[in-house]
């Protein structure tokens, strides 16, 4: 069995930031990334522009050069892999961690072992920065599960000339919309909202409003989808279900932090709706001692409220913790 100082639980963005931090402290340390690396981002629509500007998703004083000011995912993907390789991270990739245990040696040293789906580790620290991109909110209607149906978007082309549902109004529903409209699929939107979402990146919003104005797009507001069947789709709206004709749904319904797996280990979650794991907000320390938490699972169900740009402290935070030295702190 391996022992390391440190095993951090994901490989995202924040999940390498932690892994910089921990070779510039000198400790032993791994980060167990159950897909590719960051495998997230890797599932973003091979179209999608950040919100962020390169500056603000830079990592360890590395420097993020995009062509624009924001960055396509191709250029995210791109920096985060010539930081990993340049910087000579140690990752495992393809393990995904299934069992954390806590074993107490003889002279009260606390030590953790892990369980993937390959091998078995032993840790003093454990970090863990898994993100929320991996479950999506379903829609829980009959016809859910068939093939047409995708909680991922990835480009466009596919398509062409075909009938597609877009559920949702947010950024990935806008760009899903119109990326799909401009490659000449029909297109029509399920928004359970009264408009499209306000969090709308500025240069999508009049887009697809205009769009949805002049007809191009069909939209279906204050509306869900009922059912979904091979050749067509029923919604559910103010005036009573509409059946329309359907060859795909595009179902960007959101996605959710793995708090089952917090659970499951031994971190509590607030009682409220958010389910806020507990943490020390200066350390960022969980409620079991030496197991911490970085990245957007810290805000539990709040999805929206920590993304890369101010997350990265958390690596600083936590390695000034576990070295009980104070860190050079990059320019964030």
């Amino acid at each position: 069995m391996q022992h390391y100082d440190l095993i951090i639980i994901g490989g995202g963005p924040i999940g390498l930031a932690c892994g910089l931090e921990a070779q510039s402290a000198g400790l032993n340390y791994v980060i167990l990334e159950k897909g590719c690396l960051v495998n997230s981002l890797y599932n973003y629509p091979a179209n999608m522009t950040f919100f962020s500007t390169s500056d603000r998703l830079e990592i360890g004083d590395v420097p993020f050069v995009s062509n624009n000011a924001k960055p396509t995912r191709s250029e995210a993907l791109e920096y985060y892999r010539r930081v990993a390789i340049h910087r000579k991270l140690h990752i495992k990739l393809f393990e995904s961690v299934e069992q954390i245990s806590r074993t107490n040696q003889e002279n009260d040293e606390i030590n953790y072992t892990l369980k993937t789906n390959k091998a078995e580790y032993q840790a003093q620290h454990i970090i863990i920065a898994t993100g929320f991109y991996d479950i999506p909110y379903l829609m829980n209607v009959p016809g859910e599960d068939l093939p047409k149906v995708t909680h991922y978007y990835e480009e466009p082309h596919f398509y062409a000339l075909q009938k597609v549902a877009v559920v949702g109004a947010n950024n990935s529903a806008v760009d899903a919309a119109l990326e799909t409209w401009r490659k000449g699929a029909e297109v029509t939107m399920i928004i359970r909202q009264s408009e499209i979402g306000s969090r709308v990146k500025y240069w999508a919003k009049p887009d697809i409003e205009n769009r949805i104005k002049e007809g191009t797009i069909k939209a279906y507001f204050n509306s869900e989808v009922a059912a979904v069947r091979q050749d067509e789709i029923d919604i559910k709206t103010p005036e009573g279900i509409v059946t329309i004709q359907n060859d795909y749904v595009i179902a960007m319904t959101g996605y959710q932090p793995n708090l089952d797996f917090l659970r499951k280990i031994g971190i509590t979650l607030s009682n409220d709706e958010v389910l806020k794991p507990t943490y020390d907000e200066e350390t960022q320390e969980t409620n079991l001692p030496n197991v911490y938490l970085a990245g957007v699972i810290c805000g539990g169900m709040n999805t929206h409220s920590l993304f890369i740009e101010n997350s990265r402290i958390h690596a600083v935070k936590i390695l000034q913790k576990i070295t009980g030295k104070e860190i050079h702190q990059p320019n964030y």
